[in-house]
């Protein structure tokens, strides 16, 4: 009891001795704002002076709620520290000293609700002093998004057209959408632009934005870029953000029509497919469009008429006309059309002629055409001549054949047309083979060919040549294999049953004359081979077997040779080698040398 009153008394006189005193002065200073984002932390700074000192002090923190009220949320002094219970801050802030004269306020996970004004307050024995700081908070949006209008818009609309829809979401504090034609921005303007937006407020406190244009459409907005710029606030600067261009599909009447060839490109030509294609320089789904050939109608109603496999009928002159259905204004325009053609090639003499040999003949090539033709002569795939006229000189043989004029329009590509003359040259025959074919066969039918060419063309007998000239037929020993002919060629093949040596010939003959080919047969014997064939094996057995019986010579297998040696001897050289042949009916032995050389006796 003693004790408090003592304390109580010191207080007393501590009291008095400075309110006896000068009074003591107390100033706060604060920032005007703290901006955060949404969810981080944000620390409030409150610095002061006193001439009191730290113990003389007290510190507390209080908000302004959304009524205006002040509500205390911390309190510090000498002797304790205390965070208010039962308020939005009671577990997300704490407050440090920084300095003798600075004190932190520190606010976790900072929500939308805590954009407020915060109020330090510092007391002394003799005055209070308080400042304030507003905290704002910011989110950033999301990115916004555009939707252009799908459908067309018509330029004689009475009442403006939508365009399109910007929307940009939970963003705080609430983004702003400005529109742009190219590079100009939009703003209201009556009957002309008109710009609304709408504001929603989402369940966490962010702002989404909506907005929608609408013109009065002109022409010219068929190529502008129409987009949305959203301008939203961070903690300290501005950001802008800009959506995809997009562009709207605009309808407007047409002032011009055109009519040309769209495929194919350069010069038609006969059997083609040719494209018409009909367009005015304006815009419009109500217009229906109508084709005429030399005044004559056409059926159908679209812009592009295809005329298929066109001919030098379809040259012409073409009308295309366009009819608005909502104005009922028409227009037309004109094209010619001009289809190239190129007739059949004609040869004169038409198709075969017959020459002599070493006569000459003159051969026309004509194709009428719409354009300028080129004409060449080919022979196997090979020029022989060039223009219309082809000069032959029936010189040999190879003076006939077949000739191909070929006419061709170089301006058009794939324009060409060609004929053909077969030319014969009468000859006699000439038989591909030599005049005496040598024929080896070990088999008991061989074939036989003869090529013959001429003309007329050649007929091909076979014979054969004994004491007298004896034709054979097909049948019996003789087989025709095959009997091929062309205009001025004979191929035959036959098959002969031969026994023996034999000679055979072919001949061929027409009106001009003959050519004949002999075939010596010879008759190969199988068994002189079969009996050369057991001579060569006999000899092979023969050395094999010497060698065999050398080798059991040397071992010592035969002629009563022991393998057996003296192992306690001494190992001699070969010439050393003593061989002792004894006679019954005396002691005298006689020693044969390794070579078979006498040597004498010895011990």
């Amino acid at each position: 009891m003693a004790a408090r009153i003592t304390a109580s008394l010191l207080a007393a006189l501590w009291l008095f001795v400075h309110t006896c005193g000068v009074w003591a002065i107390v100033e706060v200073n604060m920032e005007e704002k703290v901006e955060v984002f949404r969810d981080s932390t944000a620390q409030i700074t409150c610095m002061y002076t006193s001439d009191e000192g730290i113990g003389g002090i007290s510190i507390e923190w209080l908000i302004v709620t959304r009524s205006g009220e002040k509500e205390k949320i911390y309190f510090q002094d000498s002797f304790q520290t205390k965070i208010e219970p039962n308020t939005p801050y009671t577990d997300r802030i704490s407050v440090n000293r920084t300095g003798a004269e600075e004190v932190v306020l520190t606010i976790d996970k900072v929500q939308l609700e805590d954009e407020r004004e915060f109020i330090c307050q510092i007391k002394s024995f003799t005055e209070v002093s308080t400042g304030s700081t507003n905290l704002r908070v910011f989110q950033r949006p999301n990115l916004p998004t555009i939707e252009g209008r799908t459908d067309g818009v018509a330029t004689n609309e009475d009442e403006l057209s939508e365009i399109g829809t910007c929307e940009v979401k939970n963003g705080y504090p609430k983004p702003k959408i400005t529109w742009y034609r190219n590079k100009d921005p939009l703003q209201d303007i009556p009957n002309e632009v008109e710009v609304s937006s709408r504001t929603t407020t989402q369940s966490t406190g962010l702002f989404s934005v909506e907005s929608k244009l609408n013109l009065k459409v002109k022409k010219e907005d068929k190529d502008a870029k129409f987009y949305c710029e959203v301008t939203y606030s961070l903690p300290g600067s501005e950001a802008m953000t800009e959506t995809e261009r997009i562009n709207i599909t605009v309808f407007y009447p047409s002032t011009e029509l055109y009519v040309w060839v769209d495929s194919p490109k350069g010069k038609i030509k006969e059997g083609d497919t040719v494209r018409l294609h009909c367009s005015g320089n304006g815009n419009s789904p109500s217009s229906v469009f109508s084709f005429k050939h030399n005044d004559v109608d056409i059926p159908g109603e679209a812009s592009v008429n295809v005329l298929e496999n066109v001919s030098r009928l379809n040259s012409g002159v073409y009308q295309c006309t366009s009819t608005d259905m909502d104005t009922f204004v028409e227009l037309s325009n004109t094209t010619t059309v001009t289809v190239n053609f190129l007739d059949a090639a004609v040869v004169t003499p038409s198709k075969t002629v017959t020459m002599a040999m070493g006569q000459e003949m003159e051969a026309t090539c004509n194709a009428l055409s719409s354009l300028q033709t080129q004409t060449v002569w080919l022979k196997d795939g090979e020029e022989v001549a060039k223009g219309h006229t082809l000069t032959l000189k029936a010189t040999s043989m190879d003076t006939a054949g077949t000739y191909m004029c070929v006419v061709t329009v170089p301006e058009v590509d794939g324009m060409e047309t060609n004929n053909t003359l077969r030319v014969f040259v009468k000859s006699s025959p000439v038989l591909k083979e030599d005049d005496v074919t040598e024929v080896e066969t070990e088999e008991e039918t061989v074939l036989l060919s003869c090529y013959a060419r001429g003309f007329p063309v050649p007929v091909i007998t076979w014979g054969t040549h004994s004491e007298k000239e004896q034709l054979i037929t097909d049948g019996g020993l003789v087989k025709v294999i095959s009997l091929e002919q062309t205009d001025d060629s004979t191929n035959s093949t036959i098959s002969v049953k031969v026994d023996s040596n034999a000679t055979i010939f072919c001949k061929a003959s027409n009106d001009e004359g003959s050519d004949k080919a002999t075939f010596n047969i010879k008759v190969m014997t199988k068994s002189n081979g079969v009996i050369i064939a057991v001579v060569i094996i006999c000899i092979l057995l023969l050395a094999i077997l010497g060698s065999v019986l050398y080798f059991l010579y040397k071992k010592g297998k035969i002629c009563g040779r022991s393998g057996k040696q003296d192992l306690t001897k001494e190992k001699s050289s070969k010439d050393n080698i003593v061989v002792e042949m004894k006679n019954d009916n005396t002691e005298e032995s006689i020693l044969l040398g390794a070579n078979g050389e006498k040597q004498p006796p010895r011990d």
